[in-house]
Protein backbone atom coordinates (compact mmCIF):
# COMPACT_ATOMS: atom_id res chain seq x y z
CA UNK A 1 0.00 0.00 0.00
CA UNK A 2 1.52 3.24 -1.46
CA UNK A 3 1.99 5.72 1.84
CA UNK A 4 0.28 8.87 1.09
CA UNK A 5 2.68 11.90 0.95
CA UNK A 6 1.72 15.38 2.90
CA UNK A 7 2.07 18.67 0.88
CA UNK A 8 2.89 21.89 2.84
CA UNK A 9 3.37 24.59 0.66
CA UNK A 10 5.67 27.87 2.44
CA UNK A 11 4.59 31.18 1.02
CA UNK A 12 7.06 34.39 1.32
CA UNK A 13 6.71 36.33 -2.04
CA UNK A 14 10.20 38.87 -1.08
CA UNK A 15 12.52 39.77 -0.50
CA UNK A 16 16.01 38.16 -1.28
CA UNK A 17 17.12 38.80 2.52
CA UNK A 18 13.39 37.52 3.48
CA UNK A 19 13.53 34.53 1.89
CA UNK A 20 16.72 33.25 2.82
CA UNK A 21 15.65 33.43 6.39
CA UNK A 22 13.08 31.26 6.18
CA UNK A 23 15.84 28.34 4.80
CA UNK A 24 15.71 26.62 8.27
CA UNK A 25 11.77 26.36 7.98
CA UNK A 26 12.44 24.57 4.61
CA UNK A 27 14.62 22.68 6.04
CA UNK A 28 13.40 21.54 9.48
CA UNK A 29 10.28 20.54 7.98
CA UNK A 30 11.81 18.40 5.69
CA UNK A 31 14.28 16.48 8.11
CA UNK A 32 11.78 16.30 11.13
CA UNK A 33 8.09 16.21 10.08
CA UNK A 34 8.00 13.00 7.96
CA UNK A 35 10.15 11.29 5.32
CA UNK A 36 6.63 11.51 3.03
CA UNK A 37 6.91 15.33 3.13
CA UNK A 38 7.19 17.38 0.20
CA UNK A 39 7.34 20.57 0.48
CA UNK A 40 6.47 23.45 -2.01
CA UNK A 41 8.03 27.47 -2.29
CA UNK A 42 5.19 30.34 -3.75
CA UNK A 43 7.35 33.48 -4.08
CA UNK A 44 7.65 36.55 -6.78
CA UNK A 45 9.43 35.26 -10.18
CA UNK A 46 12.21 37.48 -9.69
CA UNK A 47 13.05 35.98 -6.48
CA UNK A 48 12.74 32.27 -7.60
CA UNK A 49 16.87 31.65 -8.01
CA UNK A 50 17.25 32.70 -4.29
CA UNK A 51 16.21 28.87 -3.36
CA UNK A 52 16.42 27.58 -7.32
CA UNK A 53 18.98 25.16 -5.75
CA UNK A 54 17.20 24.48 -2.76
CA UNK A 55 17.32 20.56 -2.35
CA UNK A 56 15.10 20.60 0.27
CA UNK A 57 12.25 21.78 -1.91
CA UNK A 58 9.94 19.95 -4.53
CA UNK A 59 8.79 22.49 -6.87
CA UNK A 60 8.83 26.07 -6.56
CA UNK A 61 5.95 28.69 -7.73
CA UNK A 62 5.91 31.79 -8.81
CA UNK A 63 3.64 35.26 -9.54
CA UNK A 64 4.42 38.32 -11.07
CA UNK A 65 2.20 40.84 -10.17
CA UNK A 66 -0.96 38.61 -8.85
CA UNK A 67 -1.87 35.37 -7.41
CA UNK A 68 -4.75 34.53 -9.65
CA UNK A 69 -1.95 34.17 -11.61
CA UNK A 70 -1.45 30.50 -9.84
CA UNK A 71 -4.12 29.80 -7.72
CA UNK A 72 -5.70 26.78 -10.03
CA UNK A 73 -2.04 25.75 -10.69
CA UNK A 74 -1.75 25.73 -6.63
CA UNK A 75 -5.01 23.70 -6.43
CA UNK A 76 -4.28 21.01 -8.37
CA UNK A 77 -1.48 20.52 -5.97
CA UNK A 78 -3.89 19.60 -2.94
CA UNK A 79 -1.94 20.74 -0.48
CA UNK A 80 -2.39 19.40 3.12
CA UNK A 81 -0.91 22.37 4.32
CA UNK A 82 0.38 26.40 4.00
CA UNK A 83 3.16 28.25 6.59
CA UNK A 84 2.68 31.79 5.65
CA UNK A 85 5.95 33.68 6.63
CA UNK A 86 4.62 36.32 4.57
CA UNK A 87 1.23 37.20 5.80
CA UNK A 88 -0.12 40.20 3.98
CA UNK A 89 -3.47 40.15 1.44
CA UNK A 90 -1.69 37.90 -1.32
CA UNK A 91 -0.78 35.32 1.06
CA UNK A 92 -4.51 35.48 2.72
CA UNK A 93 -6.22 35.10 -0.83
CA UNK A 94 -3.91 32.13 -1.42
CA UNK A 95 -5.10 30.07 2.04
CA UNK A 96 -8.54 31.14 1.07
CA UNK A 97 -8.66 29.93 -2.23
CA UNK A 98 -7.25 26.46 -1.02
CA UNK A 99 -8.78 26.30 2.01
CA UNK A 100 -6.67 24.21 4.14
CA UNK A 101 -5.05 24.22 7.13
CA UNK A 102 -2.67 27.02 7.51
CA UNK A 103 -0.12 28.82 10.06
CA UNK A 104 1.10 32.42 9.78
CA UNK A 105 4.12 34.14 11.61
CA UNK A 106 3.66 37.22 13.85
CA UNK A 107 4.99 39.90 11.79
CA UNK A 108 4.96 42.32 14.92
CA UNK A 109 3.94 45.24 13.10
CA UNK A 110 2.33 47.06 15.74
CA UNK A 111 5.75 46.55 17.74
CA UNK A 112 7.58 47.89 15.16
CA UNK A 113 5.32 51.05 14.76
CA UNK A 114 5.62 52.01 18.30
CA UNK A 115 9.31 51.59 18.09
CA UNK A 116 10.08 53.64 14.97
CA UNK A 117 6.90 56.04 16.11
CA UNK A 118 7.58 56.37 20.19
CA UNK A 119 10.82 54.35 20.59
CA UNK A 120 8.68 52.36 22.78
CA UNK A 121 10.58 49.11 22.15
CA UNK A 122 8.02 45.95 22.88
CA UNK A 123 9.38 44.02 20.15
CA UNK A 124 10.15 40.30 20.78
CA UNK A 125 13.68 39.26 21.74
CA UNK A 126 14.09 36.50 19.18
CA UNK A 127 15.10 36.53 15.83
CA UNK A 128 12.77 36.33 13.38
CA UNK A 129 14.46 32.89 12.21
CA UNK A 130 13.28 31.96 15.45
CA UNK A 131 9.23 33.67 15.42
CA UNK A 132 9.68 31.76 11.56
CA UNK A 133 9.94 28.50 13.60
CA UNK A 134 7.03 28.83 15.79
CA UNK A 135 4.61 28.52 13.09
CA UNK A 136 5.90 24.70 12.49
CA UNK A 137 6.23 23.73 16.18
CA UNK A 138 2.39 22.30 16.23
CA UNK A 139 4.13 19.92 13.87
CA UNK A 140 7.08 19.22 16.87
CA UNK A 141 8.86 20.43 14.49
CA UNK A 142 11.97 22.33 16.54
CA UNK A 143 14.95 25.04 15.39
CA UNK A 144 18.20 22.35 14.67
CA UNK A 145 20.23 25.92 15.10
CA UNK A 146 22.11 24.81 11.58
CA UNK A 147 21.53 28.70 10.36
CA UNK A 148 20.84 29.75 7.19
CA UNK A 149 21.05 27.62 4.01
CA UNK A 150 22.32 29.16 0.68
CA UNK A 151 23.01 27.03 -2.44
CA UNK A 152 24.53 28.12 -5.84
CA UNK A 153 24.18 25.92 -9.21
CA UNK A 154 27.74 25.11 -10.72
CA UNK A 155 27.11 27.06 -13.59
CA UNK A 156 26.60 30.16 -11.28
CA UNK A 157 30.12 29.67 -9.33
CA UNK A 158 32.50 32.58 -10.41
CA UNK A 159 35.94 31.42 -10.78
CA UNK A 160 38.57 33.24 -8.91
CA UNK A 161 41.00 33.02 -12.08
CA UNK A 162 38.06 35.43 -13.92
CA UNK A 163 38.92 38.05 -11.45
CA UNK A 164 41.87 40.76 -12.00
CA UNK A 165 44.98 39.45 -10.67
CA UNK A 166 45.29 41.62 -7.95
CA UNK A 167 42.24 40.20 -6.52
CA UNK A 168 42.84 36.22 -7.36
CA UNK A 169 44.70 35.66 -3.46
CA UNK A 170 41.75 37.38 -1.27
CA UNK A 171 39.46 40.11 -0.92
CA UNK A 172 37.17 42.04 1.10
CA UNK A 173 33.72 41.91 -0.50
CA UNK A 174 31.81 45.37 -0.18
CA UNK A 175 27.97 45.36 -0.92
CA UNK A 176 27.41 49.12 -0.92
CA UNK A 177 23.76 49.29 -2.51
CA UNK A 178 20.59 48.36 -0.14
CA UNK A 179 16.88 49.34 -1.50
CA UNK A 180 16.51 52.59 0.37
CA UNK A 181 19.00 55.46 0.59
CA UNK A 182 18.75 55.94 4.30
CA UNK A 183 20.12 51.74 4.60
CA UNK A 184 23.00 52.41 2.77
CA UNK A 185 26.77 54.72 3.81
CA UNK A 186 27.16 57.82 1.67
CA UNK A 187 29.25 57.41 -0.77
CA UNK A 188 32.22 59.46 0.49
CA UNK A 189 32.14 57.17 3.52
CA UNK A 190 32.09 54.12 1.31
CA UNK A 191 35.29 55.60 -0.11
CA UNK A 192 36.94 57.02 2.60
CA UNK A 193 36.41 53.17 4.21
CA UNK A 194 38.02 51.96 0.92
CA UNK A 195 41.20 54.08 1.57
CA UNK A 196 41.70 52.64 4.67
CA UNK A 197 41.36 48.95 3.70
CA UNK A 198 44.97 47.63 2.82
CA UNK A 199 43.58 44.66 0.84
CA UNK A 200 41.96 44.03 -2.34
CA UNK A 201 38.35 45.12 -2.44
CA UNK A 202 35.24 43.65 -4.60
CA UNK A 203 32.23 46.25 -4.91
CA UNK A 204 29.17 44.35 -5.01
CA UNK A 205 25.75 45.88 -5.74
CA UNK A 206 23.12 45.62 -9.05
CA UNK A 207 23.08 47.93 -12.08
CA UNK A 208 21.12 50.56 -9.76
CA UNK A 209 24.26 50.68 -8.08
CA UNK A 210 27.05 51.09 -11.09
CA UNK A 211 27.17 54.86 -10.71
CA UNK A 212 27.89 54.87 -7.58
CA UNK A 213 30.45 52.21 -8.00
CA UNK A 214 31.80 53.95 -10.62
CA UNK A 215 32.62 56.95 -8.31
CA UNK A 216 33.84 54.89 -5.73
CA UNK A 217 36.35 53.13 -8.00
CA UNK A 218 37.68 56.16 -9.31
CA UNK A 219 38.19 57.81 -6.27
CA UNK A 220 40.24 54.76 -4.75
CA UNK A 221 42.03 53.30 -7.62
CA UNK A 222 44.04 50.12 -7.88
CA UNK A 223 42.67 48.00 -4.93
CA UNK A 224 39.40 48.19 -5.85
CA UNK A 225 37.35 45.86 -8.51
CA UNK A 226 33.63 47.14 -9.14
CA UNK A 227 31.65 43.95 -9.84
CA UNK A 228 28.19 46.00 -9.73
CA UNK A 229 25.74 45.17 -12.43
CA UNK A 230 28.11 42.58 -13.91
CA UNK A 231 26.65 39.63 -12.02
CA UNK A 232 23.76 37.43 -11.03
CA UNK A 233 22.19 37.02 -7.55
CA UNK A 234 23.96 33.85 -7.42
CA UNK A 235 26.89 34.98 -8.83
CA UNK A 236 27.53 37.49 -6.57
CA UNK A 237 26.53 35.06 -3.47
CA UNK A 238 29.83 32.71 -5.57
CA UNK A 239 32.12 36.23 -4.94
CA UNK A 240 30.92 36.53 -1.63
CA UNK A 241 31.33 32.82 -0.07
CA UNK A 242 35.33 32.93 -1.87
CA UNK A 243 35.96 36.52 -0.12
CA UNK A 244 37.45 36.87 3.60
CA UNK A 245 35.06 39.11 5.02
CA UNK A 246 31.73 40.35 4.08
CA UNK A 247 31.39 44.51 4.86
CA UNK A 248 27.17 45.06 4.01
CA UNK A 249 24.28 46.74 4.67
CA UNK A 250 21.51 45.40 6.58
CA UNK A 251 20.33 44.10 2.95
CA UNK A 252 19.92 40.65 1.32
CA UNK A 253 23.90 40.03 0.97
CA UNK A 254 24.09 40.18 4.36
CA UNK A 255 22.05 37.02 4.62
CA UNK A 256 23.30 34.94 1.97
CA UNK A 257 27.02 35.85 3.51
CA UNK A 258 25.60 34.33 6.61
CA UNK A 259 23.98 31.63 4.62
CA UNK A 260 27.50 30.37 3.10
CA UNK A 261 29.16 30.80 6.70
CA UNK A 262 31.45 34.11 6.04
CA UNK A 263 32.13 36.72 8.77
CA UNK A 264 30.32 39.48 8.24
CA UNK A 265 30.57 43.38 9.17
CA UNK A 266 27.05 44.95 9.19
CA UNK A 267 26.53 48.77 9.05
CA UNK A 268 22.97 49.93 9.96
CA UNK A 269 21.79 53.10 9.49
CA UNK A 270 17.99 53.94 10.00
CA UNK A 271 16.85 50.40 10.74
CA UNK A 272 18.45 48.44 13.88
CA UNK A 273 18.72 44.80 15.04
CA UNK A 274 15.96 44.59 16.92
CA UNK A 275 13.76 44.40 14.23
CA UNK A 276 15.39 41.07 14.64
CA UNK A 277 17.28 40.55 11.07
CA UNK A 278 20.31 40.92 12.49
CA UNK A 279 23.38 38.38 11.12
CA UNK A 280 21.60 34.79 12.45
CA UNK A 281 24.78 32.89 13.81
CA UNK A 282 23.41 30.63 16.14
CA UNK A 283 26.32 29.11 17.55
CA UNK A 284 29.06 31.68 16.59
CA UNK A 285 27.91 34.94 17.41
CA UNK A 286 31.95 35.99 16.66
CA UNK A 287 31.07 35.44 13.10
CA UNK A 288 29.56 39.17 13.06
CA UNK A 289 29.98 42.54 14.06
CA UNK A 290 27.17 45.39 13.95
CA UNK A 291 28.08 48.88 13.45
CA UNK A 292 25.47 51.37 14.13
CA UNK A 293 25.06 55.00 15.66
CA UNK A 294 22.84 54.70 18.99
CA UNK A 295 23.79 57.97 20.05
CA UNK A 296 21.14 59.69 18.49
CA UNK A 297 17.27 59.56 19.32
CA UNK A 298 15.54 59.53 16.08
CA UNK A 299 16.30 56.25 15.07
CA UNK A 300 14.78 53.29 14.28
CA UNK A 301 12.57 55.89 11.20
CA UNK A 302 11.07 53.32 9.82
CA UNK A 303 10.96 49.47 9.35
CA UNK A 304 12.10 49.67 5.88
CA UNK A 305 13.99 53.00 4.85
CA UNK A 306 13.40 56.05 2.85
CA UNK A 307 14.74 57.85 -0.38
CA UNK A 308 16.27 60.58 1.98
CA UNK A 309 16.61 61.29 5.88
CA UNK A 310 13.34 62.54 7.11
CA UNK A 311 14.79 64.95 9.23
CA UNK A 312 17.45 65.91 6.65
CA UNK A 313 20.78 65.21 8.48
CA UNK A 314 21.19 61.44 8.22
CA UNK A 315 23.48 61.32 11.47
CA UNK A 316 22.51 57.67 11.93
CA UNK A 317 25.19 57.17 8.69
CA UNK A 318 27.04 60.29 8.51
CA UNK A 319 28.43 60.12 11.98
CA UNK A 320 29.36 56.24 12.00
CA UNK A 321 32.75 56.06 12.97
CA UNK A 322 34.54 54.73 10.08
CA UNK A 323 37.54 53.61 11.44
CA UNK A 324 35.03 50.63 13.42
CA UNK A 325 34.70 49.39 10.32
CA UNK A 326 38.26 48.75 9.27
CA UNK A 327 39.24 47.69 12.73
CA UNK A 328 36.22 45.18 12.20
CA UNK A 329 37.71 43.55 9.42
CA UNK A 330 40.96 41.66 11.37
Amino acid sequence: MEIQKVKILIIRFSSIGDIVLTTPVIRCLKEQFSENVEIHFLTKKQYKTVIEYNPYLVKIHTIEKSTNEIIDELKSENFNYIIDLHKNLRSKRVIKSLKCISFAFDKANYQKWLLTTFKIDKLPKAHIVDRYMETVKVFDVKNDNKGLDYFIGESDKVNLEELPVTHQNGYVAFAIGAQHLTKRLPIHKIISICKQINRPIILLGGKEDVKAAKEITNAVGVNIYNACGKYSINQSASIVEQSKVLITHDTGLMHIGVALGVKIVSVWGNTVPAFGMYPYYPNNSGKYTIIENNNINCRPCSKIGYDKCPKKHFKCMEDIDESLIVESLN
